[in-house]
């Protein structure tokens, strides 16, 4: 019996994974005042980098204070955030051989909101909200105040920010960037005409606004080292009329292919809520197989994949080369050791949890 494509090899740029599951940057508004790590992180991503999972990458790392979605978002823009992000790693690589990456990003309009459990809204000023930013002077929704569009020197500030966290992530010994271009967050809104109403060389045409995206990719990966992979997460679709659209994407993913890119995940929505979508299982897996017929670099699939058989037949049938979990892994944190149960799959496992295989799986845990 042919071993099961979810659980063969995958080299991203020369980063090689003994799988194909990837673990989705999930964010936990759970970070101090100042958006460094705490000991909720190393609890949480302790038990994932348990899991047998090919890769993890770590919450959406704010390159600026103002880039945090919530105040309980983690940064990656001040030596506290970085040494407290080291202590967490270095627990974590303690008992976990895990390769792990991290995804930057900034929230943009977005930012400046209460954490999802206390209601999610626009926090303002004098709850202790902050200005947001973005590429024009439109709010994501009624009733919000606007966000501050962004000078051209506010622009060469946030491709200062992305390297200067950039280099904070080589310093922790990360393996792996993902940029986070998606789900209404401020590189998505450059990207989308329906956030983007600039006039200028980062505004109008596609090749204006996917100018930013592009060079934050070209600047992080100048100082990110050749030999460890930098990638990218975009929204396939805006799911809105006149929004971004699968078909700019593709461009997007070709121009990024062009650069050396070496992974694009692909997800959808996030920047209006007049977005209209259904969805179900495999809903955004479309995008990653349209990718997949465009471009070289490997592409990650998203969107309600729960089921190992499900997961299988994704990678099986070419419509991408890994798939990625969120919330299914919250709510199975062993979801590759189940998945490789099911297939007929081995998988690693720490050797305090080696007496827990079943009787009936002898070679479950290699």
């Amino acid at each position: 019996m042919a071993s099961p494509k979810l659980f063969s090899p995958l080299t991203l740029g020369r980063l090689e994974l003994p799988n194909r599951i990837v673990i989705s940057p999930m964010c936990q508004y759970s970070a101090d005042e100042n958006g460094s790590m705490t000991d909720w992180h190393k609890i949480h991503l302790g038990h994932l980098a348990l899991s047998g999972a090919g890769l993890l990458i770590v919450e959406a790392s704010a390159v600026a204070p103002e880039g945090r979605i919530t105040s309980g978002d983690v940064g990656l823009y001040s030596d506290d955030n970085e040494q407290a992000m080291a202590r967490v790693l270095e627990s974590v690589r303690a008992h976990s051989p895990m390769p792990i990456g991290i995804q930057l990003g900034h929230a943009g309009r977005k930012a400046s909101c209460q954490a999802p459990w206390e209601g999610g809204a626009q926090l303002s000023l004098e709850e202790g909200g902050w200005q947001t930013v973005a590429p024009s002077a439109v709010a994501y929704q009624d009733g919000q105040r606007l966000p501050q569009a962004m000078s051209l020197d506010d622009i060469e500030q946030l491709k200062a920010n992305f390297v200067a966290s950039a280099k904070r992530a080589e310093r922790l010994g990360f393996e792996l960037i993902e940029l986070h271009a998606a789900h209404g967050y401020l590189l998505h809104e450059f990207l989308s005409p329906l956030s983007n109403q600039r006039d200028d060389e980062y505004g109008g045409s596609l090749e204006n606004r996917m100018r930013i995206v592009l060079e934050i990719f070209d600047a992080v990966r100048s100082v990110f080292p050749d030999d460890k992979p930098v990638g990218i997460r975009i929204s396939g679709s805006d799911w809105v009329e006149g929004g971004w659209n699968l078909e700019q994407s593709v461009e997007l993913a070709k121009a990024l292919d062009a650069r050396g890119c070496s992974f694009i995940d692909c997800s959808g929505g996030g920047l209006d809520p007049r977005q209209t979508l259904n969805v179900g299982p495999n809903y955004q897996v479309p995008f990653a197989r349209r990718m997949k017929q465009e471009v070289a670099m490997p592409v990650i699939a998203v969107g309600l994949i729960t089921e190992p058989e499900q997961a299988e037949g994704i990678v099986f049938g070419g419509e991408a080369d890994a798939v990625a979990l969120a919330r299914g892994m919250l709510y199975d944190p062993r979801w590759p050791w189940h998945a490789a149960a099911k297939l007929g799959a081995t998988v690693h496992a720490p050797k305090q949890y080696l007496r827990s295989q079943p009787h009936t799986l002898k070679k479950l845990f290699g």
